[in-house]
């Protein structure tokens, strides 16, 4: 068997004590699953239903494809045999709407949606957006500010006795005290401002399917409080758990080591290993012992007590320190509970949930999803569900660890990957069931492309290791980076019948890529559409560093391969590079020298994205406090450049967008007042014209340089599709990124 064929969570000692799909059927399987999850009285009628089981409520319109947060979590329910409703985006004015299916017989399932609600709804200057991707017809405001705390709300308004239980990435990235751009205070654990019974951060299907059955089997909330992935308020730790104090383990980077429950670092059975050993036991008098049961790991049982939010809220080194035990208890292998005091009452932070394993996955995707949206929404266009439709999720979780991205709080740093057989089916059902498809794939990815069964080769290491990243400040040598398995995958997908090109639209982790050259020729060969987008975000040593990001030797590696293969394939194609401006960590000089490459490179970017302080990131961090929270608080004094307020903001903005005239007023005053006027004028060294110059670029018929598109990777960004990167006469798109699953 190969060593990858092995590497399966059950290989790392990260497994479950139970399969997902091992529980006895609740008695309603009975009705069999549905062709849609009814969303109103006349589609249960239809399926013969008096009642739900479970309701869930969302924020985005109900797409019945595996891409879509309420689509997984509703079929992985029907197929525990629970009867699923599903409340999409509904009039949040009033109680009504959340009694349109009745009274559910177990609990309300609240989700904002594939988004965070105010991520959703305002760009990262605080503007309302009028659009919104999950929305029949693009429209914006279909959905509430905070949307989980306002559904919360409602569904106690319409049924006080029902139990509530929130979920997904709005409430992931709430679970403890954190810092909220919006309002720019710390807000409280947003379990609190929700009134809900439970919280379940993370990937939702393991709790979520414990915490369905236990309800079923007559348990009250009050006595569902040690599940893995979730966290409740209680007035006192859980019975049983001994507690240690945030301050006393801080470690950067530490492995605790895994103690042998017998002792010793080898126990022989054979009499060969005792005479090995130099012992005889004929003269051994036989001698009475004393059986204990195995010691407990260091982290067992044990829960961190975090500064308290009356702390947090008002001492910004707390809330730094606070953030840094956060990010070092997300291994499900090593994590301890959290535990923090809101007043008199405290949240209480389980470990985090086992993640599934290959066989688990194919299960989850394999369930009988339509793949469409409801028809209730009639022609009206679902841009979310356009950009997807043709795409394959093959895995989750990344273990890249930048710090302005929310996957690893919200999906971890394990990857959890499908099987071959399951991703071909896919691909096979989306050639049958797809209408219009044209035998394009337009992505097998996920939050990153060349992660797909990428693993820890220390099953030690991944069950007990800390670090933040597993790239980064290098990549460690526990981390395998044979993209064989990727490899293969690609050319089985592109063999299946029917299908004429398989494009890679998710992110390509180069830093990863150039450890294997073989994977970048296969990419380049045959899955690029004529561009690539890949994001070193910065070009500065300063910002990267708090991105947690590789330097441009790394990308001028991968793009001498991409070049070369490009040319051995007879190919003209493009590397699209995204940026961030005004990153936490940037100075005014970081974004002139990166403006400067850019102009070097000939690069003019259209779209770009100012840092959004999503919260529970490790730059929000950095951002609210300026301080470096990816080095220990105790023994740092390092103060942060911090680009804060609308003007630095749209200085940065501005400098990245050097070509644009409208910005050209401000960065000539910056350029002034930085000392650095001499790159004001007409020379090829110059950033921007005098005022008394008219710029070649802004003539009419002037050939401008390579466009591209740069946005925040922690989250997708649909008011980019209708961006056309050019370079030279070659006007095609690049590929879009699919919404990341929630």
């Amino acid at each position: 068997m190969s060593r990858h064929s092995m590497n399966t969570s059950k290989s790392s000692g990260l497994q479950a004590e139970r399969s997902l799909f091992s529980y006895p059927k609740y008695w309603a399987e009975c009705f069999g699953p549905a062709p849609f999850l009814p969303t109103c009285r006349a589609e249960m009628d239809a399926l013969g239903w008096d009642s739900c089981d479970i309701i869930i409520v969302t924020g985005d319109a109900y797409v019945d494809h595996p891409s879509f947060g309420m689509a997984v979590i509703g079929r992985v329910l029907e197929a525990q045999g629970f009867r699923v409703g599903i409340i999409a985006q509904p009039d949040w004015s009033d109680k009504t709407a959340f009694e349109s299916l009745g009274k559910p017989n177990l609990f309300f399932g609240v989700t904002a949606g594939n988004m965070d609600s105010m991520i959703n709804r305002y760009t990262a200057e605080k503007r309302i957006r009028h659009d919104d991707a999950y929305t029949p017809g693009n429209i914006g405001g279909k959905r509430p500010d905070r949307a989980v705390v306002v559904y919360s709300q409602r569904c106690r308004e319409a049924y006080k006795d029902v139990p509530v239980v929130i979920g997904g990435i709005e409430a992931s990235l709430r679970r403890i005290a954190h810092y909220d751009y919006w309002q720019e205070k710390v807000r409280r654990s947003v379990i609190f401002d929700a009134k809900a019974d439970i919280l379940i951060y993370g990937n939702a299907e393991r709790p979520l399917v414990e915490v369905a059955h236990r309800i079923a089997n007559g348990e009250s909330m009050d006595t569902i409080q040690d599940v893995r992935g979730t966290a409740v308020i209680r007035k006192t730790p859980i019975a049983g758990w001994r507690g240690s104090d945030s301050t006393a383990i801080d470690k950067v980077g530490k492995i605790d080591p895994i103690p042998n429950p017998y002792g010793a670092d080898d126990v022989g059975c054979s009499k060969s290993e005792f005479a090995k050993a130099g012992v005889d036991l004929q003269s051994d008098m036989a001698k009475p012992i004393t059986v204990q049961p195995p010691r407990l790991k260091p982290w067992e049982k044990v829960y961190v007590k975090l500064p308290a939010f009356e702390q947090v809220s008002v001492n910004k080194p707390l809330y730094a320190h606070a953030s840094r035990i956060l990010h070092q208890e997300t291994n499900p292998g090593c994590a301890r509970a959290l535990f923090q005091r809101h007043g008199d009452r405290s949240v209480w932070v389980n470990p985090p949930a086992f993640p599934l394993e290959t066989e688990e996955m194919d299960h989850v995707f394999g369930l009988p999803y339509q793949r469409i949206p409801h028809p209730a929404y009639g022609d009206d266009k679902i841009p979310a569900y356009d950009m997807i439709k043709t795409s394959v999720n093959i895995m989750r979780g990344c273990f890249g660890g930048c710090s302005f991205c929310s996957i690893t709080e919200h999906e971890g740093r394990i990857i959890q990957s499908r099987s071959e057989e399951s991703i071909i089916e896919e691909i096979e059902q989306i050639r049958d069931k797809v209408p219009g498809f044209t035998g394009v794939i337009s992505d097998l990815g996920g939050p990153t492309a060349n992660m797909y069964k990428l693993r820890c080769k220390s099953k030690k290491a991944e069950s007990t290791c800390r670090r933040l990243s597993c790239v980064y400040p290098d990549i460690c040598k526990h981390m395998d980076t044979d993209h064989t398995p990727t490899i293969d995958l690609y050319r089985k997908a592109r063999d299946v019948e029917g299908v004429k090109k398989i494009l890679i639209a998710s992110g390509v982790r180069y830093d990863l890529a150039i450890e294997d050259p073989r994977y970048v020729k296969e990419l380049v060969s045959h899955h690029v559409g004529g561009y690539l987008k890949i994001a070193p975000e910065h070009t500065e040593s300063g910002p990267l560093s708090k991105m947690m990001k590789p330097g441009m030797g790394t990308y001028d590696k991968f793009k001498e391969l991409f070049d070369k293969y490009s040319k051995e394939a007879g190919k003209k194609q493009y590397l699209i590079p995204y940026f961030i401006s005004a990153h936490p960590g940037t100075t005014d000089e970081d974004m002139v020298n990166m403006a400067l490459w850019l102009k070097a490179h000939d690069f003019k970017l259209d779209q770009v994205q100012n840092f959004y302080p999503s919260p529970m990131a490790n730059a929000t961090t950095i951002y609210h406090t300026e301080m470096n929270s990816l080095r220990n608080i105790k023994n740092n004094h390092e103060e942060v450049a911090v680009p804060k307020g609308a003007r630095q903001r749209r200085l940065h903005k501005a400098i990245l967008r050097y070509h644009d005239p409208a910005g050209w007023p401000q960065i000539r005053e910056a350029l002034k007042s930085m000392g650095k006027a001499h790159l004001i004028g007409r020379g090829p060294e110059c950033l921007v014209p005098d005022e008394n110059s008219r710029s070649k670029s802004s003539k009419p018929g002037h050939k401008r340089g390579n466009k591209a598109l740069t946005k925040h990777t922690g989250f997708s960004q649909f008011n980019q599709a209708n961006t056309k990167p050019r370079v030279g006469k070659n006007k095609r798109k690049p590929n879009k990124s699919k919404p990341t699953h929630h």
